[in-house]
């Protein structure tokens, strides 16, 4: 196993540490949150996508 691969007993070890950090109650709020964001990010960055095909439309 390299530096680079995750593998499932690390993944554990992870979650083990975000629910001590974060109890158990706040996590659904956490995900929700995170989900939120990579929503606003997918938005923002189909904006400007669409931005720069129209500029170039114009040239």
């Amino acid at each position: 196993m390299g530096l680079g691969s995750i593998g499932v007993t690390e993944y554990i070890i992870i979650f083990i540490i975000i629910v001590f950090l974060f109890g158990g109650k706040r996590i659904p709020e956490l995900a929700r949150g995170i989900g939120r964001g990579i929503l606003e990010f997918k938005k923002a960055s189909k904006g400007e996508q669409d931005k720069t095909e129209e500029d170039s439309e114009k040239e």
